[in-house]
């Protein structure tokens, strides 16, 4: 920490910073929040650890929306984090020279909601860390945990825990955690009957609020207006309809196809829990199958939405 904190001061000042994106301790135990920096002198306050799931290109874009983008803006980064700072820059969403990208290693963050599942209602007073054991305490309970029960699943699956793209690097690179094959989940999930699955997702979704926390904690999902609030014309209902949310959640995952890096921020934002990743693997997978392309890992590829090849495969053309 005291690494991140004395690098962060140099780097403020040598790049002539006006904001940096990074997490700071959060009042809950277990998770931090981000936060934002504006001189050198504030940098102590900056944590880097396994409790910072948030994906920090989220709010680089909430930061355009509000000064333009004109400001110099360095933001920390793990590799998800990264490769979501790539693509919108791919996306004509920030000059890459107003953006600083202070990478750093990443050995796996905790899902909130698998935490949730954990406590099943309990809340915890504090916790205690011993290299792979989370020891959990509250009232009347104590709970000894692996960390790898409340990794993120995109974190279990990651071919990518350092930033690929990066103007500095603080740190020494982390190994992915170990699980190489990323769309196993997805592949089983095929095998089964077309009802049974159909009704996993009824059953799914139909737990879903509208809250909007997925769409709201995602990098990719900048839109000035969602479809969903659109009111000439009006795309979908604003009960509790499930087609109507079965539609958002489908529409959504097609609007970040080819561009979504698999950060898990929708996952860990959703309050009632639900698998929220499994379409979006689907869509990840597809594109790769398709196209070759991954989103994020450099600032040459054109992505796979903005491109066309005359051996496209076009099954959709009768």
């Amino acid at each position: 920490m005291k690494e991140l904190v004395e690098k962060i001061r140099k780097i403020f000042s040598d790049e002539k910073l006006e904001l940096l994106i990074g997490y700071t301790k959060g009042t809950l135990p277990l998770r931090s929040t981000p936060g934002l920096i504006e001189s050198a002198d504030e940098a102590d306050k900056l944590i880097f650890d396994f409790t910072c799931c948030n994906n920090l290109a989220k709010y680089l874009v909430d930061e355009k929306k509000r000064s333009g983008n004109t400001h110099r803006i360095g933001i920390i980064a793990k590799g998800c984090d990264a490769r979501a700072v790539v693509q919108l820059v791919m996306e004509g969403q920030f000059e890459r020279e107003n953006v600083v990208i202070i990478g750093v290693p990443c050995k796996g963050v905790i899902d909130p909601s698998k935490l949730r599942k954990k406590l099943n209602g309990k809340e915890i007073i504090k916790f205690k860390v011993n290299r792979d054991k989370i020891t959990l305490f509250g009232k009347n309970f104590e709970l000894e945990l692996n960390k790898n029960e409340l990794f993120s699943d995109s974190c279990l699956s990651c071919r990518y825990p350092n930033a690929v793209q990066y103007d500095y690097f603080i740190g020494e690179p982390s190994e992915p955690l170990g699980v190489r094959d990323e769309y196993a989940s997805v592949d089983e999930f095929e095998q089964k009957l077309p009802e049974k699955r159909w009704t996993y997702f009824e059953k799914e979704y139909s737990r879903c609020i509208r809250c909007y926390a997925c769409r709201n904690a995602c990098p990719m999902c900048y839109c000035e207006e969602c479809f969903v609030d659109r009111s000439t014309p009006q795309w979908i209902g604003k009960g509790n309809d499930l087609s109507d949310t079965i539609i958002f959640h489908i529409v959504r995952v097609l609007h970040t196809a080819g561009r979504c890096v698999d950060c898990g921020a929708c996952a860990a934002a959703c309050p009632l829990n639900i698998d929220i990743r499994m379409l979006g693997k689907r869509i990840e997978k597809e594109v790769i199958e398709r196209f070759g392309f991954t989103p994020g890992l450099d600032f040459e590829t054109e992505p796979a939405m903005a491109t066309f090849k005359e051996n496209d495969k076009e099954e959709f053309i009768m």
